[in-house]
């Protein structure tokens, strides 16, 4: 049996114990622990080791620094339209004032998350459909400037707000598959008649630029053959010019240019293949011409005596 002298003093001991123990709080490194005195704020504890007053210092609440994910429930939204359309999101935030967010709001979690769905609403019954769907990068944006500023009073920063999922009727769907569908037939039609045009375009172009360039060949080769002309005339004209010079100063260049070409003309005859052809010298074609220049006068000469008697 315990004797019962030492029953008080253990007593005493246990409730030094209990009471040093309700007075020593660790605190982990990502918590905040707010504390009040007598029922009234007194201070926020951090990580680490920290002594309050027992019975007098009591822990209000306790909450983390890491950042939170408040989810925003699906909910039926009607758009600027009248579309019905069914939406929920994400809610990033963090307590940026212990302080604030024990005695500001009851439940900073779900203000925030009934603050983002009548929020929500709003910003959707301002919009179309086609900007809801289009835009919600920016409708993010608007929400979180919303939020954040609204947070603000309970000691909670709104890091980032994500619309995770927007679902539209299935007829709507439907329509709006047919409406895109049709949009990228429009569109490829429509890229088609480009190319088609600009193929057009470059074709003209190729045979401008072809027929440019025949004629700049053509104007070319004119002035070549008209070059080629003028330097042969003037050969030519130059030839002339030496052959009455030289004929001015000899009397015999005149028959030597025409013994030269009835040589030419008699050695081209020579080698032709013909068999219908007579070759004569010079000297037998003279006298042939000189027998007929007599007689055709003798004959002219006969004539005329005939004449003569027949008048007497």
């Amino acid at each position: 049996m315990i004797d019962e002298t030492l029953v008080f003093p253990i007593a005493i001991i246990i409730f030094v114990l209990i009471i040093i123990a309700k007075g020593v709080r660790i605190v982990p490194q990502s918590d905040l622990y707010v504390v009040e005195r007598l029922g009234k704020f007194k201070k926020i504890l951090h990580g680490g080791f920290h002594v309050i007053i027992p019975i007098v210092d009591q822990v209000r609440s306790k909450l983390t620094s890491r950042e939170q994910l408040v989810d925003i429930a699906k909910q039926s939204v009607i758009t600027k339209d009248n579309v019905n359309i069914s939406i929920d999101g994400i809610v990033f935030c963090k307590v940026d004032d212990a302080k604030e967010a024990t005695y500001n709001v009851v439940n900073f979690k779900n203000a925030i998350a009934n603050l983002a769905m009548t929020t929500l609403r709003a910003e959707i019954g301002g919009m179309d459909l086609d900007d809801t769907l289009s835009n919600r990068e920016s409708l993010n944006a608007k929400l979180q400037t919303e939020l954040g500023s609204a947070a603000a009073n309970w000691g909670i920063k709104v890091t980032r707000v994500e619309i995770s999922d927007i679902s539209v009727p299935a007829e709507i769907e439907r329509a709006m598959n047919m409406q895109m569908e049709a949009e990228r037939e429009k569109r490829a039609i429509e890229t088609k008649a480009r190319a088609d045009k600009e193929a057009v375009i470059r074709s003209a172009e190729a045979f401008k630029q072809e027929e440019v360039l025949k004629a700049e060949a053509i104007e070319r080769m004119a002035d070549a053959k008209r070059y080629e002309q003028e330097q042969i005339a003037a050969g030519q004209k130059q030839a002339m010019v030496l052959i009455n010079e030289s004929m001015a100063q000899n009397e015999k260049a005149a028959e030597f240019l025409l013994a030269k070409d009835r040589v030419a003309a008699f050695k081209a005859l020579a080698e032709s293949e013909s068999n219908d052809k007579m070759i004569l010298p010079y000297d037998v074609t003279q006298m042939i011409g000189s027998t007929s220049v007599l007689g055709d006068a003798f004959f002219k000469g006969v004539s005329n005596g005939n004449t003569n008697n027949n008048a007497s």
